[in-house]
């Protein structure tokens, strides 16, 4: 057998992210039917959008290498949105489900940024610059749709050690502890 080169390491991981996406952009429509809020439901299909574009971008590396648009089977993804198929199922009908679609979805959104930078660093050593540029802007895309998340009220982040520094995240836990406790549960 060969020895494997960054090359290889270089064309698997693109043919994970690229099965990752796929995958992506097919539970994403899920979430949003399973969202309770309409700025959650929104912002579910939206990232469905983006991940669409970004399913074109990888699908424009794979043309840069001179392969055909391939995925490989990517178990981590399928375990990640499993996880998020068990909260639609389990908090079905309560004030934690958008919070746990969130906390699913940003999961999803640091395993895809992982991704983009390793191929991004492989990249520039293996001399693409153009693949460089696309992974540079699939990881700015995942990251912005990241920091969305994580800023919008109705995105829920139940970090509570997180939510006393951040105003965003104090907002977002004061919604959700009045949605689950009443308003007696606002913190000032």
């Amino acid at each position: 057998m060969p020895e494997k080169t960054l090359n290889d390491l270089f064309l698997d991981t693109l043919k994970d992210i690229y099965f990752a996406e796929k995958q992506i952009v097919k539970a994403l429509p899920k979430m949003a039917r399973a969202a309770q809020s309409e700025e959650g439901k929104a912002g579910f299909l939206q990232h469905r959008d983006e991940t669409e574009g970004q399913i074109e971008r990888l699908e424009q590396m794979f043309e840069l290498i001179g392969k055909s648009p391939r995925g490989k089977t990517c178990e981590a993804i399928q375990e990640l949105i499993a996880e998020g198929e068990e909260i639609m199922e389990e908090y079905k009908g309560t004030a934690a489900l958008d919070a746990g679609l969130i906390s699913s979805a940003q999961a999803v959104e640091h395993y895809e940024i992982a991704r983009y930078g390793a191929l991004k660093s492989w990249a520039a050593q293996l001399g693409l610059d153009a693949a460089v540029a696309s992974a540079s802007d699939g990881r700015w895309r995942i990251a912005t749709a990241h920091d969305r998340t994580t800023k919008r009220p109705c995105r829920w982040r139940l970090h509570a050690t997180d939510a006393s520094h951040h105003p965003f995240c104090r907002r977002a836990w004061n919604l959700f502890m009045r949605q689950c406790l009443g308003d007696s549960a606002l913190q000032p």
